[in-house]
């Protein structure tokens, strides 16, 4: 980290186990932002840990381990979250597994309230069909939230590059609606970036990556993409839908 950046992280650090207000997780944002916007994923990782320490943890979806794999060089043993919605590929799952057993982070795996039989004994079976934005809130935005309650800034692997809806994210900016501080530490980083990272660094990959899957949620709303065809057009294809909400 940059001389200032360190500065500001420690005036701001604090106690790592005491809560802050929203207030000041938002003044947090306001004056470090801008700062870290151009900063190498890894300080923006350092940062996060200096400012946060236990308070702050790495979420992953386990298409890569690029985010977890930055994280465990820059602070050994820290929190990620994964989330298993009961709907994951078997790969999927596999990477988790690998993640844990191949890096030196604490990996956290958190599940929805209800299991798919309770959720289709109250809504019906495949829900996933009739109402993909409710059964994406149970099986995934709400649980999420539940697994943030002890943490005041959460990292995720969002990248502007991966769709329209994605350009405008920040490095570090404010989750209103988890009353969070959310940090991108590879949110600037383009495909090719990605790619030679994984290259360079032998980073654990799912394989359904290389089998035509370049975005990988819940396999009944994951299809393959065509070479060349939007890498988001698998989710939820053909409906009017293209996030899950996590990120909205």
């Amino acid at each position: 980290m940059t001389a200032s950046t360190t500065a500001a992280a420690a005036a701001y650090r604090g106690s790592h186990t005491a809560d802050r207000s929203p207030e000041e997780l938002r003044e947090i944002v306001s004056h470090m932002g801008a700062e870290l916007e151009l900063a190498p994923a890894e300080h923006i990782i350092e940062w996060a840990v200096a400012t946060f320490g236990e308070r702050f943890c790495i979420t992953s979806s386990m298409g890569d381990a690029v985010l977890a794999h930055l994280a465990s060089k820059v602070s050994p043993g820290i929190d990620v979250v994964f989330l298993d919605t009961g709907y994951h590929f078997a790969e999927t799952i596999g990477t988790a597994d690998a993640v844990k057993h191949t890096l030196p982070v604490n990996l956290i795996t958190i599940t929805p309230t209800q299991s798919v039989a309770d959720q289709d004994a109250e809504y019906g079976p495949e829900l996933y069909k009739r109402d993909p934005d409710l059964c994406c809130k149970l099986r995934k935005v709400q649980p999420l939230a539940t697994s943030l309650d002890g943490y005041d800034a959460w990292a995720t692997g969002l990248r502007r590059a991966e769709t329209h809806n994605r350009v405008i994210a920040p490095v570090v900016g404010w989750d209103a609606r988890k009353g969070k501080v959310k940090v991108s530490p590879i949110a600037r980083w383009s495909d090719e970036q990605v790619e030679k990272y994984i290259e360079d660094n032998g980073v654990l990959v799912n394989p359904l990556v290389y089998d035509g899957y370049p975005s990988i949620g819940c396999w009944p709303c994951t299809s393959r993409v065509a070479p060349g065809d939007d890498p988001r057009s698998g989710r939820w294809a053909g409906q009017n839908k293209t996030e899950c909400g996590i990120h909205i």
